[in-house]
């Protein structure tokens, strides 16, 4: 059975919900849209039984009649400053303190627990490892976010991080491509310039890229401008076709998933409308765009796609072929199962797991440290 145009197109999206619960209004555009993700914030999670329905919710009103489709479940866990679990399960260290031990076991435990952490709660994605350098025009920025100044070093623990992830069945996700690492600015609020050449770029901060291709279901583009690399360099990455199509699909041969960053962040809507960004964002080769809180936003990318859809036969197959990598990827890698609530045990003893690991952390720094004095 042949699935309606504007269903392969909510397909495309993964969206933000407004609180701890749905609404009315979310479950009519839910199932209007009937994306095909979920991320959560802080703002939506606020006890583990709460946090597991209200992903129930979202699935089942997304879903086709009485469908349960696999759906990316996803938040942002990379422990430190970006850990939307902290108020619930307690912090769960940065990638530079795991880094600051020296020790890949560690930053395979480091995985585990982020992957069982979000698993318990009913998520199968998590948008980490960061894979940018430790560069220091971008260290106000990234601060405690980045493993290391070398992709040697990114590689060293992202690679454990993701055997961790892998073991409880969660995906990663790596960004920020092509690299944050020699960035000034937020992203948040403004478009980095990096100023670095192609050559520095490919041979240091795209190098752990290549060394984790093969092991990356998800890579997120970022909303950065490369202005030394060639003409047309001010365009944010993030809607670029040199960096997404050839770069990171044909040069690098990435076969997995790629999606943008979250649309709605001044990176990006300070350089254009996000009508045109989720257009060009397709055209230029992403496959999944994030749209991660504002449901005005949310319709008018949607929209947005769905008309060019309707108005180009070239755009239609674009969608029609996104539409298909999407799909298949999500049946091969996403259980449709839905999540079920967590025990007040299994939250107890993924809490106290997380204060051991941090313990034993902070010996095992402490430790390097005096092997160096």
């Amino acid at each position: 059975m042949s699935v309606p145009l504007r269903h392969q197109v909510g397909q495309l999206f993964l969206v933000g919900l407004g609180g701890t619960e749905l609404d009315g209004a979310e479950r009519a555009w839910l199932r209007l849209l009937r994306p095909g993700g979920f991320i959560l914030f802080r703002r939506n999670i606020q006890e583990g039984a709460q946090t597991a329905a209200l992903l129930r919710e979202a699935m089942e009103a997304a879903a086709g009649a009485g469908e349960h489709i696999p759906a990316i479940r996803a938040l942002d866990l990379e422990g430190g400053l970006v850990d939307r679990l902290r108020d619930l399960l307690g912090p769960s260290p940065a990638a530079a303190t795991v880094a600051a031990t020296g020790s890949k076991r560690s930053a395979q435990l480091h995985g585990e627990l982020i992957g069982r952490s979000a698993r318990l709660l009913g998520f199968n994605t998590t948008f980490a490892p960061v894979l940018d350098l430790a560069l220091p025009p971008a260290q106000p920025v990234m601060r405690t976010r980045v493993y290391g100044d070398t992709p040697e070093a990114v590689v060293r623990y992202a690679l454990p991080f993701l055997d961790g992830l892998r073991s409880e069945r969660v995906l990663g996700c790596a960004k920020h491509f092509p690299g944050l690492g020699g960035g000034t600015l937020d992203s948040h609020l403004e478009t980095p310039r990096i100023l670095r050449t192609w050559a520095e770029l490919w041979d240091e901060d795209i190098a752990p890229y290549r060394d984790l291709l093969r092991r990356l279901p998800f890579i997120m583009v970022a909303h950065a401008a490369y202005p030394l690399v060639r003409a047309g360099g001010e365009t944010p990455a993030s809607v670029s076709r040199f960096w997404i199509h050839d770069t990171l699909r044909r040069r690098l041969g990435f076969e997995g998933m790629i999606l943008s960053d979250d649309m709605e962040m001044g990176g990006l809507l300070n350089r254009m409308r996000i009508e045109d960004a989720a257009v060009e964002a397709l055209m230029a080769g992403a496959n999944l765009l994030e749209v991660c809180k504002d449901p005005a936003l949310i319709f008018r990318a949607f929209e947005a796609v769905l008309g060019e859809a309707e108005r180009s036969l070239a755009f239609r197959s674009l969608v029609r072929r996104c539409y298909t990598r999407v799909a298949a990827h999500k049946g091969k890698l996403l259980n449709p199962q839905l999540p079920r609530n967590p025990t007040s045990e299994q939250l107890a003893r993924i809490r106290s797991e997380l204060r051991l690991f941090q313990t034993e952390l902070a010996a095992s720094e402490r430790a390097q440290r005096s092997e160096l004095l």
